[in-house]
């Protein structure tokens, strides 16, 4: 066949994707229709789960599963936006690594809300301004964000769902002479070896995120920002050196807060926050409850309390859902021992990315 042979062809496959896609919509309208009338959630992350998983596994190419994994993600999202206006808070401003995930998550045809503060996403979910906020809650090279962390402590909103994403960092600069680094300080820490050998006598200057440093190297003279390449896009920065980050594989967990969390999937994890009675063996006698339960633990930290001196919060995440039988009785038994006790959120347990580049 000739060339506008094949294009004919395309056209007419094109002709049949639209009508399927539209015939798929009004499918879904009707679903958010009957999600109103029950007052549940538009936005189910077991059931998107659930969707891009299985045309993962029927697709046969030569697409890569994660072009049809986008395309679905798209698909959904314009969906979601017929059934109900929604919007999603992220820690801003535009081109962080946070509304980058966020769209990962929510795809383009949702309204974002960018937010100056980890506080501030929050503050708009508990608010109804936004349906769901965007946040990072760790990253696999500098650990903990501990501003989500004291949030979560504090506040009604709870975790609706989690999400990896790899993170790579890159340097831009108008300039050939750098004098001044702009960056958020825990892209200063993924970095400190590659700014430590390549520009050891550069100031480094923290900012509330990438895109403000970005932002900010624009303007001044012998200065650098580190930060994404949608940042550096944004801004009209060049990069000058990619991939900066100290560790490969660097990613960073992502959370998604509602006003609530949703059901037991089958493949959860549960965030819980407690505080223990200032005895010696309290902690440990708490943490038995797990054991007991054969429950396993994916992470536990510490945090300070915020409604006492030198009271702490423990930080726990465990597989299983908190409506789980063992996850019921293990909680049963942990508040034993417990001065306070929060479930923080159940949710779709995600893949933790692996030697990601």
């Amino acid at each position: 066949m000739n060339l506008e042979e094949w294009r004919k062809q395309i056209d007419a496959i094109d002709e049949q994707l639209i009508s399927l896609l539209n015939e798929r919509t009004a499918l879904a309208l009707q679903i958010g229709k009957r999600k109103q009338e029950e007052g549940a959630e538009v936005y189910v992350p077991a059931r998107e789960k659930a969707v891009l998983d299985r045309v993962a596994q029927l697709n046969q190419g030569p697409l890569p599963d994660d072009a049809i994994r986008a395309i679905y993600r798209e698909i959904m999202s314009a969906s979601i936006s017929l059934e109900q206006p929604v919007r999603v808070a992220y820690l801003g401003p535009p081109a962080t690594f946070t509304h980058q995930a966020a769209r990962l998550r929510f795809g383009a045809s949702v309204e974002y809300l960018p937010c100056q503060t980890i506080a501030e996403v929050f503050g708009a979910v508990q608010r109804g301004t936004c349906a769901y906020g965007v946040a990072p809650i760790e990253n696999s090279t500098e650990g903990s964000v501990n501003s989500t962390l004291d949030e979560l402590m504090v506040s009604p909103i709870r975790i609706y769902a989690e999400m990896y994403a790899p993170i790579s960092h890159h340097l831009m600069s108008l300039h050939n002479e750098i004098e001044k680094v702009y960056s958020h300080p825990q892209v200063f820490g993924q970095c400190r070896v590659w700014l430590a050998t390549h520009l050891p006598r550069a100031e480094q200057v923290p900012v509330s995120s990438t895109s403000r440093a970005a932002q900010l190297a624009k303007q001044e003279p012998a200065s650098a920002a580190v930060g994404s390449e949608l940042a550096a896009e944004l801004h009209g920065l060049p990069i000058v050196h990619r991939h900066i980050e100290d560790k490969a594989g660097n990613a960073t967990r992502f959370i998604v807060l509602a006003k609530r969390y949703g059901g037991p999937t089958g493949t959860d994890k549960t965030s819980i926050a407690f505080s223990v009675q200032d005895r010696v063996g309290a902690l440990h006698e708490a943490l038995a409850a797990f054991e007991r339960h054969r429950l396993n633990l994916a992470r536990i930290e510490s945090r300070p309390s915020k409604s006492k001196a030198w009271e702490y919060m423990f930080m726990v995440d465990l597989e299983g859902h908190a409506e789980d039988e063992p996850v019921r009785n293990a909680l049963r038994d942990l508040a034993e021992h417990c001065t306070t006790l929060t479930i923080l959120g159940s949710y779709p347990r995600e893949a933790a990315l692996l030697g990601a580049e």
